[in-house]
């Protein structure tokens, strides 16, 4: 039973190759660490560089995106880059201004669909503007809300336009009965799972940093939700999440 976290934050250095190995002795066969800045984006490539079961992506965070995105175009032809983002618009905190995040959420769409490169979307509390700039440039043919937050009414308004729902340790907390329904009536080959560790960690480990290996813990909680067998769940949202990333893990591939 193997498992990809689609969606990690890891370290550089010692302290990333100790999480990506206590991932792989929990049957994590892939994962996915994820760009917020220019300079996190180059740290994501080189953690990548370092393990042949690690890909990165490259983008600019809402809460950043007063940075811009000149800087990713020459990283998104970095070996090990599978996708632009995260992007996304988010209104919760409002670290950037909304109208300059509608624009680097739109140009980070057009670079998607330039490379033919997955899109990651961060969204929090800005569904409608959300989807209206999606519409308005059109949705990459592989389009996932990471750490998806919203309710059914958000699930189907994203399945309706091909995105992918990608699953965190948020589903498992007291609070979370609108994302365990939103997970319910979506279909298991829509699903992925990911950690976005350090943060959100699972129950039993809520409260403690987030690590890649805890990824089988929301997987199986997903499972228990969907009444899947474990092993039917963690084989679909692999399944998924390698097409979709165009990952080739070595211990899948042998």
């Amino acid at each position: 039973m193997r498992w990809v976290d689609n969606h990690c934050h890891i370290p550089p250095g010692e302290d990333g190759d100790v999480w990506v190995q206590g991932a792989r002795d929990a049957g994590v066969a892939a994962m996915v660490t994820v760009g917020v800045t220019a300079e996190r984006s180059r740290e994501a490539i080189a953690v990548a560089a370092r393990h042949d079961d690690v890909w990165a992506t490259v983008g600019v965070h809402p809460h950043d995106a007063t940075e811009g995105t000149e800087a990713l175009a020459d990283l998104l032809s970095e070996d090990g880059v599978v996708a632009v983002g995260e992007a996304g618009l988010d209104y919760h905190y409002d670290h950037s201004p909304r109208d300059v995040q509608a624009r680097v959420f739109a140009e980070q769409i057009r670079l998607a669909h330039t490379h033919d490169l997955p899109l990651v979307i961060h969204t929090r509390d800005a569904w409608d503007d959300t989807f209206g700039i999606l519409d308005a440039e059109g949705v990459p043919r592989r389009t996932v809300f990471h750490c998806f937050t919203g309710g059914p009414e958000e699930a189907e308004r994203g399945l309706e336009r091909g995105i992918v729902i990608s699953v965190s340790g948020i589903v498992t907390f007291k609070n979370a009965e609108p994302l365990r329904e939103a997970v319910r009536l979506t279909p298991l080959d829509r699903l992925m799972v990911e950690t976005d560790s350090p943060y959100l960690a699972p129950v039993p480990f809520r409260g403690k940093p987030n690590r890649p290996a805890y990824v089988v813990h929301t997987g199986t909680a997903v499972a228990a939700l969907l009444e899947r067998d474990v092993h039917d769940v963690a084989e679909a949202t692999t399944a998924r999440a390698t097409e979709f990333y165009g990952l080739r893990p070595p211990e899948i591939i042998d």
